[in-house]
Protein backbone atom coordinates (compact mmCIF):
# COMPACT_ATOMS: atom_id res chain seq x y z
CA UNK A 1 0.00 0.00 0.00
CA UNK A 2 1.52 3.35 -0.97
CA UNK A 3 1.75 6.31 1.39
CA UNK A 4 -1.19 8.16 -0.12
CA UNK A 5 -3.52 5.21 0.42
CA UNK A 6 -2.23 4.73 3.95
CA UNK A 7 -2.78 8.41 4.68
CA UNK A 8 -6.34 8.33 3.39
CA UNK A 9 -7.04 5.23 5.48
CA UNK A 10 -5.74 7.04 8.55
CA UNK A 11 -7.99 10.02 7.91
CA UNK A 12 -11.05 7.84 7.37
CA UNK A 13 -10.26 6.05 10.63
CA UNK A 14 -9.99 9.34 12.51
CA UNK A 15 -13.24 10.63 11.06
CA UNK A 16 -15.00 7.44 12.13
CA UNK A 17 -13.41 7.54 15.58
CA UNK A 18 -14.18 11.21 16.28
CA UNK A 19 -17.67 12.63 16.48
CA UNK A 20 -17.63 16.33 15.55
CA UNK A 21 -15.05 18.18 17.61
CA UNK A 22 -15.65 16.73 21.05
CA UNK A 23 -13.27 15.10 23.51
CA UNK A 24 -10.58 13.06 21.73
CA UNK A 25 -11.32 9.42 21.07
CA UNK A 26 -8.61 7.13 22.46
CA UNK A 27 -6.78 5.50 19.56
CA UNK A 28 -3.97 2.95 20.12
CA UNK A 29 -0.63 4.36 19.01
CA UNK A 30 0.04 1.14 17.12
CA UNK A 31 -2.57 2.19 14.57
CA UNK A 32 -0.23 4.92 13.33
CA UNK A 33 3.22 3.51 14.13
CA UNK A 34 4.32 2.44 10.66
CA UNK A 35 2.45 5.14 8.79
CA UNK A 36 3.97 8.04 10.68
CA UNK A 37 7.57 6.96 10.16
CA UNK A 38 7.34 6.49 6.40
CA UNK A 39 8.44 9.33 4.15
CA UNK A 40 5.53 10.83 2.18
CA UNK A 41 5.45 11.33 -1.56
CA UNK A 42 7.56 14.11 -3.02
CA UNK A 43 4.72 16.63 -3.26
CA UNK A 44 2.59 17.56 -0.26
CA UNK A 45 -0.84 19.05 -0.84
CA UNK A 46 -1.90 22.00 1.31
CA UNK A 47 -5.02 23.94 2.21
CA UNK A 48 -4.74 27.45 3.64
CA UNK A 49 -7.37 28.83 6.04
CA UNK A 50 -7.31 32.57 6.67
CA UNK A 51 -6.06 34.83 3.87
CA UNK A 52 -5.38 38.16 5.52
CA UNK A 53 -2.00 39.82 6.02
CA UNK A 54 -0.22 36.76 7.43
CA UNK A 55 -2.26 34.32 5.38
CA UNK A 56 -1.19 35.89 2.09
CA UNK A 57 2.44 35.83 3.21
CA UNK A 58 2.02 32.11 3.69
CA UNK A 59 0.40 31.74 0.27
CA UNK A 60 3.39 33.42 -1.37
CA UNK A 61 5.85 31.54 0.84
CA UNK A 62 4.51 28.04 0.29
CA UNK A 63 4.23 28.71 -3.44
CA UNK A 64 8.03 28.93 -3.43
CA UNK A 65 8.34 25.34 -2.19
CA UNK A 66 8.39 22.94 -5.14
CA UNK A 67 7.34 19.94 -3.06
CA UNK A 68 4.19 21.69 -1.78
CA UNK A 69 1.08 22.34 -3.87
CA UNK A 70 -1.73 24.58 -2.63
CA UNK A 71 -4.99 22.92 -3.68
CA UNK A 72 -7.53 24.81 -1.56
CA UNK A 73 -7.99 28.15 0.18
CA UNK A 74 -10.59 29.34 2.66
CA UNK A 75 -11.67 32.70 4.06
CA UNK A 76 -14.97 34.22 5.14
CA UNK A 77 -14.19 37.29 2.97
CA UNK A 78 -14.90 36.64 -0.71
CA UNK A 79 -12.50 39.38 -1.78
CA UNK A 80 -9.63 37.75 0.07
CA UNK A 81 -10.49 34.36 -1.40
CA UNK A 82 -10.43 35.84 -4.89
CA UNK A 83 -7.07 37.56 -4.34
CA UNK A 84 -5.46 34.38 -3.06
CA UNK A 85 -6.88 32.30 -5.88
CA UNK A 86 -5.56 34.75 -8.46
CA UNK A 87 -2.07 34.54 -6.95
CA UNK A 88 -2.13 30.74 -6.85
CA UNK A 89 -3.59 30.19 -10.32
CA UNK A 90 -1.07 32.59 -11.84
CA UNK A 91 1.80 30.72 -10.21
CA UNK A 92 0.64 27.25 -11.31
CA UNK A 93 -0.77 28.46 -14.63
CA UNK A 94 -4.00 26.55 -14.08
CA UNK A 95 -7.32 26.81 -12.23
CA UNK A 96 -7.04 23.70 -10.08
CA UNK A 97 -7.14 25.41 -6.67
CA UNK A 98 -10.56 25.42 -4.98
CA UNK A 99 -11.95 28.14 -2.72
CA UNK A 100 -14.16 27.80 0.35
CA UNK A 101 -16.12 30.00 2.74
CA UNK A 102 -16.53 27.25 5.38
CA UNK A 103 -13.26 25.73 6.63
CA UNK A 104 -14.95 22.40 7.33
CA UNK A 105 -15.44 21.74 3.62
CA UNK A 106 -11.72 22.17 2.99
CA UNK A 107 -10.63 20.18 6.05
CA UNK A 108 -12.78 17.18 5.07
CA UNK A 109 -11.00 16.71 1.74
CA UNK A 110 -9.09 13.45 1.80
CA UNK A 111 -6.60 14.63 -0.81
CA UNK A 112 -5.13 17.37 1.40
CA UNK A 113 -2.04 16.47 3.47
CA UNK A 114 -1.36 19.70 5.36
CA UNK A 115 -3.07 22.85 6.60
CA UNK A 116 -1.80 26.36 7.21
CA UNK A 117 -4.09 28.24 9.62
CA UNK A 118 -3.87 32.04 9.86
CA UNK A 119 -7.19 33.12 11.35
CA UNK A 120 -8.06 35.40 14.30
CA UNK A 121 -7.11 33.94 17.68
CA UNK A 122 -10.67 33.07 18.73
CA UNK A 123 -10.80 30.56 15.85
CA UNK A 124 -7.37 28.95 16.35
CA UNK A 125 -8.32 25.97 18.53
CA UNK A 126 -11.59 25.01 16.84
CA UNK A 127 -10.17 24.95 13.32
CA UNK A 128 -6.92 23.29 14.37
CA UNK A 129 -8.70 20.55 16.32
CA UNK A 130 -10.93 19.85 13.33
CA UNK A 131 -7.79 19.53 11.23
CA UNK A 132 -6.08 17.22 13.73
CA UNK A 133 -9.10 14.92 13.83
CA UNK A 134 -9.15 14.87 10.02
CA UNK A 135 -5.57 13.56 9.99
CA UNK A 136 -3.83 16.70 8.72
CA UNK A 137 -0.40 18.01 9.66
CA UNK A 138 -0.62 21.67 10.59
CA UNK A 139 1.28 24.95 10.48
CA UNK A 140 -0.70 27.09 12.95
CA UNK A 141 -0.18 30.77 13.64
CA UNK A 142 0.72 32.12 17.05
CA UNK A 143 -0.47 32.62 19.72
CA UNK A 144 -1.41 28.97 19.88
CA UNK A 145 -4.94 29.64 21.16
CA UNK A 146 -7.19 32.32 22.64
CA UNK A 147 -6.98 30.80 26.13
CA UNK A 148 -4.76 28.50 28.14
CA UNK A 149 -7.48 25.83 28.33
CA UNK A 150 -7.87 25.82 24.53
CA UNK A 151 -4.10 25.60 24.13
CA UNK A 152 -3.86 22.58 26.42
CA UNK A 153 -6.70 20.82 24.56
CA UNK A 154 -4.84 21.37 21.30
CA UNK A 155 -1.54 20.06 22.72
CA UNK A 156 -3.23 16.87 23.88
CA UNK A 157 -4.98 16.28 20.56
CA UNK A 158 -1.83 16.92 18.50
CA UNK A 159 0.14 14.48 20.64
CA UNK A 160 -2.58 11.83 20.70
CA UNK A 161 -3.17 11.82 16.96
CA UNK A 162 0.52 12.06 16.00
CA UNK A 163 0.08 15.33 14.12
CA UNK A 164 3.18 17.19 12.94
CA UNK A 165 2.70 20.74 14.20
CA UNK A 166 4.63 23.93 13.58
CA UNK A 167 3.73 27.04 15.61
CA UNK A 168 4.25 30.20 13.56
CA UNK A 169 6.91 31.55 15.95
CA UNK A 170 9.32 31.97 13.03
CA UNK A 171 12.00 33.83 15.01
CA UNK A 172 13.26 30.38 16.06
CA UNK A 173 14.19 29.79 12.42
CA UNK A 174 16.60 32.74 12.24
CA UNK A 175 20.30 32.30 12.96
CA UNK A 176 20.86 35.38 15.14
CA UNK A 177 17.98 34.56 17.50
CA UNK A 178 19.29 31.02 17.85
CA UNK A 179 22.91 32.09 18.32
CA UNK A 180 21.96 34.68 20.93
CA UNK A 181 20.05 32.06 22.91
CA UNK A 182 22.94 29.61 22.58
CA UNK A 183 25.29 32.21 24.07
CA UNK A 184 22.95 32.48 27.04
CA UNK A 185 22.37 28.75 27.45
CA UNK A 186 26.12 28.12 27.40
CA UNK A 187 26.64 30.83 30.05
CA UNK A 188 28.78 33.15 27.96
CA UNK A 189 27.28 35.95 30.09
CA UNK A 190 27.72 33.91 33.28
CA UNK A 191 24.79 32.59 35.23
CA UNK A 192 21.55 34.03 33.85
CA UNK A 193 19.85 36.42 36.26
CA UNK A 194 16.81 37.68 34.36
CA UNK A 195 15.23 38.20 30.95
CA UNK A 196 13.62 41.46 29.81
CA UNK A 197 10.99 41.35 27.07
CA UNK A 198 9.98 44.61 25.37
CA UNK A 199 7.00 44.60 22.99
CA UNK A 200 5.04 47.33 21.26
CA UNK A 201 2.52 49.43 23.20
CA UNK A 202 -0.88 50.57 22.03
CA UNK A 203 -2.57 49.56 18.80
CA UNK A 204 -0.84 49.52 15.46
CA UNK A 205 -2.09 48.99 11.94
CA UNK A 206 0.00 47.25 9.28
CA UNK A 207 2.76 49.77 8.62
CA UNK A 208 0.86 52.52 10.41
CA UNK A 209 1.50 54.61 13.53
CA UNK A 210 0.84 53.46 17.07
CA UNK A 211 -2.38 54.80 18.61
CA UNK A 212 -3.67 54.47 22.16
CA UNK A 213 -7.41 54.30 21.85
CA UNK A 214 -10.40 54.44 19.57
CA UNK A 215 -13.79 56.05 20.05
CA UNK A 216 -17.03 54.07 20.05
CA UNK A 217 -17.82 53.09 16.48
CA UNK A 218 -21.11 53.31 14.58
CA UNK A 219 -22.98 50.16 13.59
CA UNK A 220 -22.51 49.55 9.88
CA UNK A 221 -23.91 47.28 7.20
CA UNK A 222 -21.93 44.11 6.69
CA UNK A 223 -20.00 44.46 3.41
CA UNK A 224 -21.08 42.28 0.53
CA UNK A 225 -18.98 39.15 0.38
CA UNK A 226 -18.17 39.00 4.11
CA UNK A 227 -19.75 36.17 6.09
CA UNK A 228 -19.82 38.12 9.34
CA UNK A 229 -21.62 35.44 11.36
CA UNK A 230 -18.88 32.98 10.43
CA UNK A 231 -16.22 35.57 11.24
CA UNK A 232 -17.65 35.95 14.76
CA UNK A 233 -18.03 32.19 15.13
CA UNK A 234 -17.59 31.18 18.80
CA UNK A 235 -17.17 34.80 20.02
CA UNK A 236 -20.06 36.75 21.56
CA UNK A 237 -22.38 38.32 19.02
CA UNK A 238 -21.60 42.00 18.33
CA UNK A 239 -22.81 44.44 15.66
CA UNK A 240 -20.61 44.89 12.64
CA UNK A 241 -18.28 47.87 12.34
CA UNK A 242 -15.28 47.94 10.04
CA UNK A 243 -12.76 48.54 12.83
CA UNK A 244 -13.74 45.28 14.55
CA UNK A 245 -12.69 42.80 11.87
CA UNK A 246 -9.62 41.70 9.99
CA UNK A 247 -6.41 43.35 11.27
CA UNK A 248 -8.13 45.11 14.17
CA UNK A 249 -9.37 41.95 15.90
CA UNK A 250 -6.03 41.99 17.77
CA UNK A 251 -7.10 44.90 19.97
CA UNK A 252 -10.39 43.35 21.18
CA UNK A 253 -10.27 40.88 24.06
CA UNK A 254 -13.18 38.81 22.72
CA UNK A 255 -10.92 37.77 19.84
CA UNK A 256 -7.33 38.19 21.02
CA UNK A 257 -5.09 39.56 23.79
CA UNK A 258 -3.68 42.77 22.30
CA UNK A 259 0.03 43.30 21.87
CA UNK A 260 0.62 41.14 24.96
CA UNK A 261 -0.32 37.97 23.06
CA UNK A 262 0.46 39.22 19.53
CA UNK A 263 4.09 40.38 19.89
CA UNK A 264 4.40 38.66 23.26
CA UNK A 265 3.97 35.24 21.67
CA UNK A 266 7.08 36.00 19.58
CA UNK A 267 9.43 37.55 22.12
CA UNK A 268 8.35 35.52 25.17
CA UNK A 269 9.00 32.48 22.99
CA UNK A 270 12.61 33.60 22.51
CA UNK A 271 12.96 34.45 26.20
CA UNK A 272 11.87 30.92 27.11
CA UNK A 273 14.30 29.49 24.56
CA UNK A 274 17.24 31.29 26.14
CA UNK A 275 16.04 30.59 29.68
CA UNK A 276 15.56 26.88 29.01
CA UNK A 277 11.88 27.11 29.97
CA UNK A 278 10.38 25.68 26.78
CA UNK A 279 8.04 23.18 28.41
CA UNK A 280 7.03 24.88 31.62
CA UNK A 281 5.69 28.17 32.91
CA UNK A 282 6.05 30.68 35.74
CA UNK A 283 4.88 30.13 39.30
CA UNK A 284 3.85 33.76 39.90
CA UNK A 285 2.74 36.61 37.64
CA UNK A 286 2.03 40.16 38.76
CA UNK A 287 1.88 43.59 37.16
CA UNK A 288 -0.14 46.55 35.98
CA UNK A 289 -1.82 47.48 32.74
CA UNK A 290 -3.69 50.44 31.29
CA UNK A 291 -6.90 49.44 29.50
CA UNK A 292 -9.15 51.80 27.49
CA UNK A 293 -12.21 52.74 29.51
CA UNK A 294 -14.57 53.06 26.57
CA UNK A 295 -14.62 52.56 22.84
CA UNK A 296 -14.37 49.48 20.67
CA UNK A 297 -10.81 48.36 21.41
CA UNK A 298 -10.27 47.15 24.98
CA UNK A 299 -6.87 45.38 25.09
CA UNK A 300 -4.11 46.89 27.22
CA UNK A 301 -2.28 49.85 25.67
CA UNK A 302 0.42 49.96 28.35
CA UNK A 303 1.62 46.99 30.36
CA UNK A 304 4.32 45.95 32.77
CA UNK A 305 4.32 42.54 34.42
CA UNK A 306 6.79 40.12 35.95
CA UNK A 307 6.91 36.33 35.79
CA UNK A 308 8.79 34.33 38.42
CA UNK A 309 9.91 30.75 37.74
CA UNK A 310 10.53 27.82 40.07
CA UNK A 311 14.29 27.89 39.37
CA UNK A 312 14.50 31.50 40.59
CA UNK A 313 14.63 33.18 37.16
CA UNK A 314 12.55 36.28 36.51
CA UNK A 315 11.13 37.41 33.17
CA UNK A 316 10.05 41.05 32.98
CA UNK A 317 7.57 41.80 30.17
CA UNK A 318 6.56 45.36 29.33
CA UNK A 319 5.56 47.67 26.53
CA UNK A 320 8.58 49.22 24.87
CA UNK A 321 8.08 52.58 26.54
CA UNK A 322 9.29 50.69 29.65
CA UNK A 323 11.71 48.18 28.12
CA UNK A 324 13.69 48.25 24.90
CA UNK A 325 12.05 46.31 22.07
CA UNK A 326 13.24 42.70 21.85
CA UNK A 327 14.69 40.30 24.41
CA UNK A 328 17.57 41.15 26.74
CA UNK A 329 19.21 38.39 28.77
CA UNK A 330 21.13 39.72 31.77
CA UNK A 331 23.80 37.55 33.37
CA UNK A 332 26.53 37.88 35.98
CA UNK A 333 29.16 38.86 33.41
CA UNK A 334 27.24 40.73 30.73
CA UNK A 335 24.13 40.75 28.57
CA UNK A 336 22.79 39.68 25.19
CA UNK A 337 20.04 41.63 23.42
CA UNK A 338 18.15 40.23 20.42
CA UNK A 339 15.68 41.95 18.10
CA UNK A 340 14.58 41.33 14.55
CA UNK A 341 17.11 43.95 13.58
CA UNK A 342 20.06 42.00 14.93
CA UNK A 343 22.10 40.91 17.92
CA UNK A 344 23.99 43.04 20.46
CA UNK A 345 25.98 42.12 23.54
CA UNK A 346 28.18 43.30 26.35
CA UNK A 347 31.01 42.55 26.00
CA UNK A 348 31.00 42.94 22.21
CA UNK A 349 33.45 40.07 21.88
CA UNK A 350 30.56 37.66 22.48
CA UNK A 351 29.36 38.32 18.94
CA UNK A 352 32.44 36.53 17.59
CA UNK A 353 32.16 33.50 19.87
CA UNK A 354 31.82 29.96 18.49
CA UNK A 355 29.61 27.34 20.09
CA UNK A 356 31.70 24.21 20.58
CA UNK A 357 30.65 20.71 19.52
CA UNK A 358 30.16 19.60 23.13
CA UNK A 359 28.09 22.63 24.13
CA UNK A 360 24.34 23.24 23.95
CA UNK A 361 23.12 23.59 20.36
CA UNK A 362 19.50 24.65 19.93
CA UNK A 363 17.14 23.25 17.31
CA UNK A 364 18.19 24.22 13.81
CA UNK A 365 15.52 24.21 11.06
CA UNK A 366 16.07 23.80 7.33
CA UNK A 367 16.95 27.46 6.79
CA UNK A 368 17.92 30.67 8.54
CA UNK A 369 15.12 33.00 7.53
CA UNK A 370 11.35 33.14 7.76
CA UNK A 371 10.96 30.84 4.76
CA UNK A 372 13.10 28.32 6.66
CA UNK A 373 10.27 28.00 9.20
CA UNK A 374 7.93 26.83 6.46
CA UNK A 375 10.66 24.61 5.03
CA UNK A 376 11.19 23.05 8.46
CA UNK A 377 7.48 22.22 8.65
CA UNK A 378 7.43 20.50 5.25
CA UNK A 379 10.59 18.54 6.02
CA UNK A 380 9.19 17.37 9.35
CA UNK A 381 5.94 16.27 7.70
CA UNK A 382 8.09 13.99 5.53
CA UNK A 383 10.35 12.67 8.29
CA UNK A 384 7.79 12.80 11.15
CA UNK A 385 10.41 14.60 13.23
CA UNK A 386 9.52 17.34 15.73
CA UNK A 387 9.49 20.86 14.32
CA UNK A 388 11.59 23.72 15.69
CA UNK A 389 8.44 25.20 17.27
CA UNK A 390 6.29 22.30 18.44
CA UNK A 391 2.77 22.54 19.80
CA UNK A 392 4.03 22.20 23.41
CA UNK A 393 6.54 25.00 22.85
CA UNK A 394 3.86 27.20 21.30
CA UNK A 395 1.54 26.56 24.23
CA UNK A 396 4.14 27.22 26.95
CA UNK A 397 5.34 30.38 25.18
CA UNK A 398 1.79 31.77 25.20
CA UNK A 399 1.06 30.96 28.85
CA UNK A 400 2.96 33.94 30.39
CA UNK A 401 1.17 36.33 28.00
CA UNK A 402 -2.26 34.95 28.92
CA UNK A 403 -1.42 35.01 32.64
CA UNK A 404 -0.04 38.53 32.31
CA UNK A 405 -3.33 39.73 30.85
CA UNK A 406 -5.29 37.96 33.59
CA UNK A 407 -3.12 39.42 36.38
CA UNK A 408 -3.44 42.93 34.95
CA UNK A 409 -7.22 42.63 34.49
CA UNK A 410 -7.93 41.33 38.00
CA UNK A 411 -5.31 43.67 39.48
CA UNK A 412 -3.49 41.20 41.69
CA UNK A 413 -0.72 38.61 41.75
CA UNK A 414 -1.50 35.27 40.14
CA UNK A 415 -0.04 32.09 41.59
CA UNK A 416 0.29 29.39 38.94
CA UNK A 417 0.78 25.64 39.13
CA UNK A 418 2.76 24.92 35.96
CA UNK A 419 2.26 21.15 36.30
CA UNK A 420 -1.53 21.14 36.51
CA UNK A 421 -1.93 24.44 34.61
CA UNK A 422 -4.26 25.87 37.23
CA UNK A 423 -4.41 29.22 39.03
CA UNK A 424 -4.08 28.67 42.78
CA UNK A 425 -6.64 29.98 45.31
CA UNK A 426 -8.23 32.58 43.06
CA UNK A 427 -11.55 31.34 41.59
CA UNK A 428 -12.30 34.59 39.76
CA UNK A 429 -8.96 34.59 37.97
CA UNK A 430 -9.19 30.84 37.32
CA UNK A 431 -12.42 31.33 35.39
CA UNK A 432 -10.44 33.36 32.86
CA UNK A 433 -8.38 30.34 31.82
CA UNK A 434 -11.20 29.45 29.42
CA UNK A 435 -14.01 31.27 27.62
CA UNK A 436 -17.60 30.26 26.87
CA UNK A 437 -18.30 29.71 23.18
CA UNK A 438 -21.32 30.87 21.25
CA UNK A 439 -23.47 27.99 20.02
CA UNK A 440 -23.12 25.82 18.05
CA UNK A 441 -19.31 26.04 18.42
CA UNK A 442 -17.53 24.07 21.11
CA UNK A 443 -14.37 22.07 21.74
Amino acid sequence: MNRQHKQISRRKFLKTAAVGITAPYIVPSSVFGIVEREAPSNRLTMGLIGLGSMGMRHVKGFLQEEDCQIVGVCDVDAGRRASALQEINKHYNNKDCAKYNDFRELVRRDDIDTLCISVPDHWHAIIALEGVLAGKDIYGEKPLALTIAEGRALVEAVNQYKCVWQTGSWQRSTSHFRFGCELVRNERIGKLQKAEVGIGPGFKGPGGPTVYGIKPQPVQRVPEGLDYEMWLGPAPWAPYTEKRCHWNFRWILDYSGGQVTDWGAHHIDIAHWGMGRDETGPIEVSGNGVFPEDGLWDAAVDYDFECKYANGLVMHVASNNHLRQGVRFVGERGWVHITRGGLDSNPKSLLKEKIGPDEIHLARPSGDHRQGHRRDFLDCVKTRAETVSSVEVGHCSAIPAHLGNIAMIVGRKIRWDAQTEKIIDDPAAARMLSRPMRAPWRL
